[in-house]
């Protein structure tokens, strides 16, 4: 973006000297942030910085319990919308998209005469849509929230947003989980939108989104902002030390060596085809793949755009989506279908470690008692013995005693990644399965997590790892990579190949639209 800035302009939303404390914790400490129409604002920083209070801060939300000071004033009938990292929780379940759309345009018509403003209301709600880069709205408009795709759900909230006529939006990490080519899609969204003289709010750990988009940057660390200024000068020239290290470029990982493909493959998968229940048509396949090898000790990445299948592969493999057809071998025996069917050696066997850490904790329940449970259920150990083995492990990844004898609530997303890493390594597994485990961290967590990996790759005898990721730079890091489009297999082999000289057309514009990104586009 990198528009020249009009000295005259006018702020619609401004915070001043903000501060948020909890229980005598500052949050945010002194953050200061400027809205301008028409101009992309990026606040980035590691996970837990403040980004997301502060941005919230622009509709008056705080947490509970929050003591506030400071001053956020909003330009006269300077509305902000937002726009969610997980759009349907904004989104009624019970409700079809019509009926969510439609509710706020009546409002906005009530001062025309009554026979015509369904017509108004309804133009009103066709025009958001389009606004938003929704197709085929009429048939968009009868569907449930969770009919939609992701992407689909974050620009049915964006459109409320463009209904209620938001001069600001705040759009919270929205490209988390998501392929380079939704990321393009969003990216040209955002645009946009401040091509309109929105000004838009990015709260991103996503640095190639960021740098295609942002006017000005506001970099935070520990609830503070220790660098801010407009983006170009940032990019080249950064001040801070926390700033040059959240810029650095991915180092690079070395692979386990003796990894050359001639082992016996250790999960095996033949004729897989799987399926979701459609409760009006019975059900759908999602998922069809013929083959597909993992060998002792290599890493296979499975990659692809939101929708292709990845999780639901992921899924099947670890006995969590049990509506499927083909074959599962583990070592040359089949696998059963279902979780619940798998004896305590199977399941210790398949670990799956969640996008979502957070939501995998109980939050009543310290970390640490959560991790040695399962020692004491999948390998019998004691419990004296299983809390020691969970503290080894948790310290070798970097985690303290006294962190993690915490409830989940008192740790960071980063944190609990790691945690969640330790609790399927108590298990000693023949196979790691790990979806979208770097998404929504910060780049320097995300370094350390892919760190992690490739060590205990090397480390750890007979670990094989399955890594679902969007992010082709993960990707690299894998010996095998297998691209999925539509529930398809379209291409797999060595990562190097795939990577650098791709052979199906959906894997080639995955390639280039990556590049395209990380270039600035849009800059």
């Amino acid at each position: 973006m990198n528009h020249t800035r009009d000295a005259a302009e006018e702020p619609v939303a401004e915070i001043r000297n903000l501060r948020v404390e909890i229980d005598g914790r500052a949050i945010v400490d002194g953050v200061n942030l400027k809205a301008l129409p028409g101009k992309v604002t990026a606040l980035v920083g590691a996970s837990g910085s403040g980004k997301t209070t502060t941005g919230l801060a622009l509709l008056g939300e705080y947490p509970p319990g929050a003591h506030v000071t400071g001053d956020v004033r909003l330009a006269a009938e300077g509305l902000v919308g937002y726009i969610p990292q997980h759009p349907a929780a904004a989104l009624n379940p019970a409700r079809r998209i019509s009926a969510l759309l439609t509710d706020i345009a009546r409002a906005q018509v009530r001062h025309l005469p009554l026979a015509r403003r369904r017509t108004a209301a309804r133009e009103r709600v066709l025009r958001a849509l389009a606004d938003a880069q929704l197709p085929d709205a009429e048939i968009l408009l009868r569907r449930y929230p969770h009919q939609l795709s992701g992407g689909q759900q974050q620009r049915v909230v964006l459109a409320q947003a463009l209904l209620l006529g938001a001069r600001v939006v705040v759009a919270d990490e929205p490209t988390t989980g998501q392929d380079a080519l939704t990321k393009s899609r969003i990216v040209d969204q955002l645009a946009a939108l401040s091509a309109r003289g929105i000004a838009v709010v990015l709260l991103s750990h996503d640095l190639d989104v960021v740098r295609a988009l942002a006017d000005e940057v506001i970099v935070m660390r520990a609830a503070r902002v220790v660098e801010s200024g407009p983006a170009q000068r940032l990019w080249r020239a950064p001040q801070h030390e926390w700033t040059r290290e959240l810029l650095s470029g991915q180092p690079k990982f070395t692979k386990p060596e003796g990894t050359t493909g001639a082992g016996r493959p250790v999960l095996r998968i033949r004729g897989l085809t799987a399926h979701h229940r459609n409760t009006t048509r019975g059900t759908t396949a999602v998922l069809r793949l013929p083959e597909l090898d993992l060998r002792a000790g290599e890493c296979l990445a499975v990659i692809g755009r939101s929708g292709s299948g990845k999780t639901t592969l992921a899924r099947c493999l670890a006995g969590l989506h049990r509506d499927h057809d083909g074959e599962i071998l583990l070592n040359g025996t089949p696998l059963p279908r279902s979780l619940r069917d798998r004896d305590h050696t199977q399941l210790a066997a398949v670990q799956y470690v969640f996008q979502d850490a957070r939501a995998a904790f109980d939050e009543r329940r310290p970390v640490l008692h959560q991790i040695a449970r399962t020692a004491i259920r999948l390998r019998a150990t004691g419990t004296s013995a299983a809390t020691q083995e969970a503290l080894t492990t948790l310290t070798g990844l970097g985690l303290p005693e006294d962190l993690v004898r915490r409830r989940p609530g008192q740790l960071s997303g980063g944190e609990l990644q790691r945690a969640a890493l330790a609790r399927a390594l108590l298990a000693r597994p023949r196979v790691l399965i790990c979806d979208e485990i770097t998404s929504g961290l910060d780049p320097i967590t995300r370094r350390g997590i892919l760190g992690i990996l490739t060590t205990l790759l090397h480390d750890r005898d007979g670990l094989s790892l399955v890594l679902v990721t969007h992010d082709l730079d993960t990707a690299a890091l894998a010996h095998h990579i297998a691209v999925l489009d539509a529930g398809e297999l379209v291409e797999q082999g060595a990562a190097q190949r795939v990577l650098t000289e791709p052979s199906h057309p959906f894997t080639m514009s995955l390639m280039k639209t990556t590049t395209r990104l990380g270039a600035g586009a849009g800059a």
